[in-house]
């Protein structure tokens, strides 16, 4: 820890024993007491360690309270316009809260909604009871955005009429679509007693059921989800994790990354850190109220499957062949315990739903989520010429052991294995890495280039940055790079492909731009002075708050906050239709620059310039590329409409998106696969364990379809030749010259 953030811990612990000797004999209002001590402590740390922090004032009060109820109700389905009208008196007065006068505004906020969510808990069941008609020309909007507050409770009631039935219309159509597929069909049951469903198999005829019976059916599914979603609702939504909620609405509006975490939060999070499970590797995210995948974990079950992606829905989830639970409606946590197991090979089956509205069952063994599993790894692309090919999935480093895993050394020694293969390139495989260590950072950078330096850092405050350089003059390998990246990219990948672009050490190439955070955090105790036997014994645990207290720069000077890193070669990429980058977040840390750090680029034996313009000039003018912008771009469109509430005309949407996302798949696959081989060491280190040589077999399996690495290797062959030539003509002149 910084000595300049000593005296902000020495403020919170004065602050801290202050508030408590003021509230001492207070016992029976305990719980606001202690809520009114966290958002004190919260607003000092802010102010104080911040690493760019806005004026906490009426402004600023504003924009929490619209944050936190936009948070609470953010498809606009529970407070009625003239709760958002009472909740002005308050929108000047957070601000003042937070630096200590009586909490308000929380209680008056939390009360309303409360109230709100029980007037709207009892709406479906009337709703339900009647036949939706499904020929009447109706229409719904979806996103929140563009919604207004409903004036009345009538209004409130007729939205969510239009809800109900839109889900029911697509249970019902789903119902449909089954009934057609599998009316021809004979259906295989377990006899009376097979319990196991593994003997004495009888057969039954596929049973027709009317069209009135299945949106009946239909209405009853979605009865069920909401009633779970309500009580979901009202459980979760405790005074405790409200506040929270109102904590993290006033820590989000610093930046992002600054976060709130109450004590069984923190608990929760370090246990987890600790402790051992089994999973699939999958996180979750809610959407909409609707669970989806946030993102799949390298090498745990649910990436080996490949049949599981980003933003598939997750509907319902079964142990084994135990009845599955329907999950709509369902909090994040609840899911995640039921996906999680004691035991590694368990199996669990999810049913998901695409994103092209496409129904799938996915079963899964669960494993133990290893970091062996997210080690670098390399292989051989066999082509025109030999490339060699690095995936890291993070920068990791082992903070316990001094001679643990550290990314730096697992990519030197998949380096040093693929020049021993005489590969004639190398391409490093950023996408979708979150970060990780800055100093393996700059370990793994110095690979590449002589000593220099690699990022900038600077604090609050620090007219000069701290300059993070290499200082070791070796260079592993100095032939032709490239570095993949894409939105998922994110602080350390940024960092390290910055530098490897400012040095012009090798190419970048990716989606528009990577994630673009360039912020650093520290996780600090609300109530510091826990920490001194003497004084534990008077301390509550308050929590802690994660805080954004410095900020990367490239040495070009540039920051990689918000913009990112722009690739020198730049792919369509699906994924810019989520808009999840930072510069999406409207509280995001803007871009800024400092002054240019001393470094010398790289001379390199072909022509950047020309590589990169005739790369972007073939990605520009090939079929498959352009396709696939017109079908990113069609899908955003089409997502962005309102949507039907006519039977005739969802399923011709719901047609025509499946038919795009089928299309869109099939460009992002090479019709002929590419050559991708391991090198000799790990040919011989995979074959002798089975588990290790089917994961070979997937992650080999990837590769070779990949239309991204595809075009990375015709950079690099274009790289190569050039360099070739170059070295050629040097050899010419020097035989010349003798």
């Amino acid at each position: 820890m910084s000595k300049k953030f000593l005296p902000v811990l020495l403020v919170l612990t004065i602050a801290s024993l202050f508030v408590a000797f003021q509230t001492q004999g207070r016992a029976g209002d305990n719980p606001k007491t202690k809520n009114e001590k966290i958002l004190r402590n919260v607003g000092l740390l802010l102010e104080q360690g911040h690493y760019s922090p806005k004026n906490i004032n009426d402004s600023f009060s504003k924009q929490v309270l619209n944050r936190f109820v936009k948070d609470l109700d953010e498809d606009k389905s529970i407070f009625l316009q003239s709760d958002i009208d009472s909740f002005t008196k308050y929108q000047n007065r957070v601000d003042d809260e937070i630096h200590g006068a009586k909490l308000e505004s929380f209680y008056a906020i939390n009360d309303s909604y409360t109230r709100r969510l029980n007037q709207a808990s009892q709406y479906f069941t009337d709703i339900l009871s009647k036949p939706f008609d499904f020929t009447k020309d109706e229409n719904i909007v979806l996103d929140g955005e563009k919604l207004n507050y409903p004036k009345t409770e009538a209004e409130k009631k007729e939205s969510w009429r239009k809800r109900l039935k839109y889900l029911v219309l697509g249970k019902y159509s789903d119902m449909l679509e089954d009934r057609e597929n599998n009316k021809n069909k004979k259906e295989a049951l377990p006899t009376a007693g097979d319990s196991a469903g593994a003997l004495g198999k009888v057969t039954k005829k596929f049973v027709y059921k009317a069209d009135s019976t299945l949106e009946r059916e239909a209405r009853d599914i979605v009865r069920k989800q909401i009633d779970r979603y309500f009580t979901t609702l009202k459980t979760h939504n405790t005074n405790d994790e409200l506040f929270s909620s109102f904590v993290n609405a006033i820590t989000g509006e610093m930046d992002p990354h600054s976060n709130y975490f109450a004590p069984v939060d923190s608990r929760g999070f370090n246990e987890m850190m600790s402790g051992k499970f089994y999973g699939i590797g999958a996180q979750l995210k809610e959407d909409e109220s609707k669970i989806k995948i946030a993102s799949l974990i390298t090498g745990m079950p649910a990436w080996k499957s490949g049949e599981l992606g980003v933003n598939d829905e997750v509907i319902k989830i079964g142990q084994g062949n135990a009845e599955p639970v329907d999950v709509t409606g369902y909090a994040v946590s609840d899911a995640v315990k039921l996906i999680r197991g004691s035991e590694a090979g368990t199996e669990v089956r999810l049913t998901v739903r695409k994103p092209d509205g496409n129904i799938k069952l996915v079963v899964l063994k669960r494993g133990e989520i290893k970091l062996e599993d997210t080690f670098a790894k390399s292989a051989i692309i066999k082509g025109e010429h030999k490339i060699g090919y690095i995936y890291l999935p993070e920068f990791y480093m082992d903070f316990e052991k001094p001679n643990g895993a550290r990314c730096s050394d697992d990519v030197a020694k998949e380096i040093t294995k693929l020049k021993a293969e005489n590969v004639e390139g190398i391409v490093i495989d950023l996408r979708g890495n979150g970060g990780g260590s800055l100093p393996e950072v700059v370990k793994m950078a110095g690979l590449f280039i002589e000593d220099g330096p690699i990022c900038q850092v600077r604090g609050r405050d620090e007219r000069q940055p701290y300059i993070w350089k290499d200082r070791d003059k070796s260079v592993l390998y100095n032939g032709p790079l490239t570095v993949m990246v894409d939105e998922g990219s994110a602080s350390a990948s940024e960092i390290f492909a910055a530098a490897i672009q400012d040095y012009k050490r090798g190419i970048i190439i990716g989606s528009t731009s990577t994630y673009g955070k360039g912020t650093v955090q520290r996780t600090i105790p609300l109530n510091p002075e826990a920490e001194n036997p003497a004084l534990a014994k008077q301390s509550e645990d308050l929590g802690t708050v994660k805080l954004t207290l410095q900020k990367f720069y490239r040495i070009n000077g540039g920051a990689t906050q918000l913009k990112g890193v722009t690739p020198d070669v730049v792919i369509p990429d699906r994924f810019e239709l989520y808009k999840s980058r930072e510069k999406d977040n409207d509280a995001a840390l803007s871009w800024d620059e400092i002054s240019k750090a001393q470094y010398s680029p790289w001379v390199s034996t072909y022509s950047t310039d020309a590589v990169v313009n005739a790369a972007n000039d073939q990605i520009s003018t090939s079929n498959t590329f352009k396709t696939m912008r017109q079908q990113i771009e069609w899908i955003d469109k089409k997502n962005d409409k309102e949507a039907s509430l006519n039977l005739v005309k969802y399923k011709e949407d719901l047609k025509q998106l499946k038919v795009a996302y089928k299309h869109l798949d099939s460009l992002y696959k090479l019709p002929k696969e590419m050559t991708v081989i391991n090198n000799a060491i790990d040919t011989v280190g995979v074959s002798a364990d089975k588990e290790k040589l089917d994961r070979n077999k997937q992650f080999l399996s990837r590769l070779k379809g990949d239309v991204y690495i595809d075009e990375t290797v015709k950079v690099m062959n274009n790289m190569i030749n050039q360099s070739n030539v170059a070295v050629n003509a040097a050899a010419a002149t020097e035989l010349k010259k003798n």
